[in-house]
């Protein structure tokens, strides 16, 4: 299996296709298989890249307290890892943000942004402020296969395969490995910072999805060259539950800035 080995963790990735290369990078408690159709479907003119954020799926996690940063790294290691100068990066949810990170910290390593359902603050607003460290501590009492449950109840409305997925991938993750990697993430924040991207954006944003809906309309707006599109009949697993339409969306936006 391939993994790019760093010096504190392993990096599981895939790579199909040949051409201008495109990485995608999966929510939380998610794997690189979240990617499938867009894999089979971009592969056929690019080179599709998915992978495993550490501490999911195939990828390693190192003991002790997880920064977000790290993840930020690994995203440019592996770009570096696999010879790859520049590159449109593509993410949900966290791995949205994570790729966002690296558009602002390594600028020139980002042709250009897709950006689904994904929040750039968790400090949004008071709802925000008050809520997420609740959620945060909460996760430690929650078991794997009860946040699998939830998740896949939430998140099957428009495509009931989503549910075997995500039955199948949360649980896979050990609670403490969550509980640490979900307190990195929760903690993620890049609102005062948003003015250094410069590079083409798409926003992407499923009609159905509240989760992140009242910050997508925002960042559109800050960062300098962005636009936002509504997937219709999709939630937070946006990409899985209306892939003919996010794939024409992106498909549309990376051939604009090839």
């Amino acid at each position: 299996m391939p993994y790019a080995n760093m010096k504190d963790v392993q990096l599981y990735y895939e790579v199909y296709g040949e051409g201008e290369p495109i990485v995608f990078t999966h929510g939380a408690s998610w794997d690189h298989q979240q990617w499938r159709p867009q894999v089979e479907h971009f592969s056929q003119g690019y080179k599709v890249i998915v992978w495993d954020v550490r501490g999911h799926g195939k990828s390693s996690l190192p003991a002790g307290e997880v920064h977000s940063n790290e993840l930020v790294r690994d995203l440019v290691y592996l770009l570096e890892y696999l010879e790859i100068e520049q590159a449109h990066l593509c993410g949900l949810s966290m791995g949205g943000h994570i790729s966002l990170q690296v558009a602002i910290q390594y600028p020139e390593r980002v042709k250009s942004l897709i950006l689904i359902g994904t929040p750039y603050t968790n400090t949004y607003n008071w709802f925000e402020k008050l809520f997420v460290p609740i959620n945060r501590f909460s996760s430690r009492l929650i078991p794997m296969r009860l946040l699998a449950k939830i998740q896949a109840r939430t998140l099957s409305t428009f495509n009931k395969d989503n549910k075997a997925y995500i039955l199948d991938v949360v649980p896979a993750m050990k609670l403490n490995d969550w509980v640490r990697l979900w307190s990195a993430v929760s903690r993620m924040e890049s609102g005062d910072r948003l003015a250094e991207v410069k590079c083409p954006t798409l926003i992407v944003q499923g009609d159905h999805d509240q989760m992140i809906k009242r910050q997508q309309a925002d960042l559109a707006r800050q960062l300098a060259n962005a636009s936002l599109i509504t997937i219709k009949n999709a939630h937070h697993a946006t990409n899985l539950d209306n892939a003919t339409d996010v794939n024409e969306a992106i498909g549309l936006h990376v051939k604009e800035y090839n």
